[in-house]
């Protein structure tokens, strides 16, 4: 009878081991076949080594506001635009036009037939403007790796996550990871919630002087990716509606790092009492999101100790498709990244990623 009850109790904990070595093998299979799926729409960047952690430092000062860089003109109004700007006489800046009015060449105007005096300068203000020297390229060169210097080494963010789901508590992981290879850049969002459920969020697309410019942004919820397409125009959302594309337009994953160069460039004043707007596509649409400034706070976290972070909250959509909104604190002594994000998706279910560390190249 011991005996026979002894082998049973065995019996049952080898059992008991083989589901557990079972599914951490199916978790490990999962894991393995979401890396290895190549999206048609994204293209693989080299995955760096992070060498160091990043630590606190002493919060800069603000940097001064700067205006926006202007927006990337078409290619065939180019060349026109800077004769038409050339050969434009100058007028009083309270008759200047707007700035919106050079989004288009300006008409031709007729033949200049008042005094004398300032018709020779025309003629060569015009020659002047078709035949002078472009910047060299070593000037033009520097422009452009100044503007891309700007922008964060390669960066890997880690998140403890809590947060609750109905009536019981979350735990998990996240990572938010930024790569950038030239002018090409990618963003992913990577939340895991123990073995419940896997969330990655994608943004690819170019680094201007104007900001991110995204091409291509996926979702992807279990096996169900979900994707938009940014083009120079329009935008095409995951059932092939199109929608215009707004300026600035960002995605649910570039915003982050988009607001964080915002922020550490000046170009958005991070004080409390502003607020700042930026239009969001996903794949089921376009919005207008505006997220105030609403308090800078101080956030204990285990890795990094006491944190000063400005606490930024959504406004109400006019229109909402769903219920999901995300407040983003950042940190002016953590080179302005985001170092907390709470997703709420209803009144009962929310996450809440606290960063735990912070690596880069």
């Amino acid at each position: 009878m011991v005996g026979a009850a002894r082998l049973k109790t065995i019996g049952a904990r080898l059992a008991a081991l083989l589901v557990v070595v079972l599914l951490l093998h199916m978790a490990a299979l999962r894991w393995l076949a979401r890396e290895m799926e190549a999206s048609p729409l994204l293209h693989a960047m080299p995955r760096p080594m992070f060498t160091r952690l990043l630590q606190q430092s002493a919060a800069p000062a603000p940097p001064p506001p700067r205006e926006h860089a202007p927006a990337r003109p078409k290619a065939r109004h180019v060349a026109a635009r800077a004769v038409a700007l050339a050969a434009k006489p100058p007028e009083p800046p309270a008759s200047s036009p707007p700035a919106a009015s050079l989004a288009e060449p300006p008409a031709e105007k007729p033949p200049f037939t008042e005094p004398p005096a300032p018709a020779p300068v025309v003629a060569p203000v015009v020659a002047q403007a078709a035949s002078a020297p472009q910047p060299p390229a070593s000037a033009a060169s520097a422009s452009v790796a100044a503007n891309l210097d700007s922008w964060p080494v390669d960066t890997r963010l880690s998140y403890r996550l809590g947060g609750q789901y109905r009536s019981g508590e979350l735990h998990g992981r996240a990572h938010v990871q930024w790569l950038r290879k030239d002018d090409k850049y990618e963003t992913r969002i990577d939340i895991s919630v123990t073995l419940l459920a896997h969330l990655v969020l994608t943004s690819q697309g170019e680094v201007t002087a104007q900001g991110l410019y995204p091409r291509i942004y996926e979702e992807v919820r279990g096996s169900s990716p979900r994707s938009a397409r940014l083009g120079e125009d329009t935008i095409v959302l995951n059932d092939g509606r199109t929608m215009p594309r707004p300026p600035g337009a960002q995605d649910t994953a570039s915003q982050f790092v988009e607001l964080s160069h915002r922020f550490a460039s000046g170009a958005e004043p991070l004080q409390v009492g502003r607020s700042v707007g930026v239009w969001l596509a996903r794949p089921g649409g376009v919005d207008l999101w505006t997220y105030d400034v609403v308090e800078r706070e101080t956030l204990r976290t285990p890795g990094l100790g006491n944190i000063e972070a400005f606490h930024l909250k959504p406004r109400p959509l006019a229109n909402p498709r769903g219920n999901i909104t995300a407040e983003m604190w950042f940190a002016p002594s953590l080179q302005y990244l985001p170092v907390r994000i709470k997703v709420t998706m209803g009144e009962e279910t929310f996450v809440d990623l606290l960063v735990d560390k912070i690596e880069q190249r």
